[in-house]
Parts: C-alpha cells; structure tokens; sequence
C-alpha cells in the first residue's frame, strides 16, 4: 500500500504540475493514467462502477466525479483530481484542488481551509481514537472559518477495494464509529462547499455539483493507522 500511495501521489504530482489555463481534463486524464500504468500499476478508478476515466476531474462548482474530455481550463478557475493506483492487489486514493493560473483570494482561503482540515482530521487517526474524532476535527474546522461540510459524501475505508468499511463522514453523526486500530487504512477527505453543504447530481449520473453553484474544494490522503501515529501513504 506504500508503493501503491507513492505511485498515486507522483501521478497526482505530474498532472498538478500540468494544470494551467488551456489544457483539457482529458489531457489530465491521460498524463494520470500513462504514469500510473508505467510504474506497473493501474488506475484505481478506471471502470469502478463503470467509470470511464482514471482520475476523477471536477472543475468550480463541481465536487466529485467530474468525467474528464475536451473542456479547457481557463484562468481563475479550480480543478479537483481524485485518483487512485492499484499495485499488487491494494489501492491508493487521493484527492487535490489545484489554482488554475491566479485565482482570488476568496478562492485561495477556500483551498487552504479544505486543505487545512485534512490535516487536522489526519491528526485524529491515531490508535484508539474513534472515526468520530476524525469527523468532528475537520467539521470543527471548516465551519469556524465560515464554510460548509459535505454530508452526502463521506471517506472510506482503502485496501484490497477502492471502498470498504469504515465509512469515514466529514462531520458528527452522532455516533462514536468505528475504533481506529494499528494496521486499518482510511481514506480522508474533506468536502467542503464555499456556500451551503447540499449537492445534487448532473444529468451525466455521475456529476455531483454544488446546489447553490459556488465554488467548492476537496483534499483527500490515504492514511494509515498506526502505533506510532498516522502515516500518509499518498506522499511523494
């Protein structure tokens, strides 16, 4: 699972590298998918559930499963890449939101405060602790700096499948959740909306945007639980 994290995190860093005003999601999709099956792995996402890309690229008002073709980025615009690597049977998944050219400052305090709860609900990922510290750790956050948690979406336990048990919500439920124990893997990864928490789903079926059309942002790392704290395998 470190190789497979490792891999998906130099993808992630590659296609980061690529985003500027004038490049299309499916020339993302394609540098994703060529670095990940060179490294003798292969894109998580590519046909789960019938996908048909191997990175998940979202752009403004689009929070997951945007379907990566021919739309061009253009300047002030955010593009979110989900992918995932699988190798030797285990899978990786991360998520990033990426400046397209200069964005407002408005926009850049809205990724720098996604990005800043999946720290802070990394932190909670410690032995012995509950999903529920997690959850409670990104809402928290998020909602003292005046945005909205997704609550339709949730993280995932990662392993042998992209999706398996524990779920991993972005806000309280309620309910304590599983115990972190040394050696699970969970998928992190806040969602968070710069305006109401309620999405809905384009027509495509796949498509989920923001139901109030603003802007929104989406940081994900594959973590796992250890004796000695958390461990992010989706770093470079």
């Amino acid at each position: 699972m470190r190789d497979a994290g490792r891999i998906c995190a130099e993808a992630m860093e590659l296609a980061g590298q690529a985003v500027e005003p004038g490049i299309t999601t499916g020339k993302l999709d394609r540098l994703v998918h060529d670095y990940i099956v060179s490294h003798h792995a292969t894109p998580s996402f590519l046909g789960l559930y019938g996908f048909p890309g191997s990175a998940c690229i979202s752009v403004n008002e689009e929070l997951i499963h945007g379907i990566p073709g021919k739309r061009v980025l253009r300047e002030g615009d955010v593009v979110s890449l989900d992918m995932g690597a699988c190798y030797k049977g285990y899978h990786s998944d991360m998520t990033r939101t990426f400046p397209v050219g200069k964005i407002s400052e408005e926009t850049k305090r809205l990724l720098d405060v996604t990005r800043e709860s999946l720290e802070r609900g990394t932190a909670q990922a410690l032995a012995g602790n509950r999903v529920s510290d997690i959850s409670k750790a990104v809402q928290q956050y998020v909602e003292s700096c005046g945005y909205a948690v997704v609550t339709e979406y949730v993280g995932h336990g990662v392993g042998s499948s992209v999706h398996e048990d524990p779920e991993v919500p972005n806000y309280d439920t309620g309910r304590r959740g599983a115990r972190l124990l040394p050696g699970m893997v969970i998928a992190i990864e806040p969602m968070v909306n710069a305006v109401g928490a309620a999405v809905k789903k384009m027509p495509n079926g796949w498509t989920i945007v923001t139901a109030s059309g603003s802007l929104c942002a989406h940081f994900e790392n594959t973590v796992a639980v250890t004796e000695n704290g958390p461990v992010v395998l989706t770093r470079v």
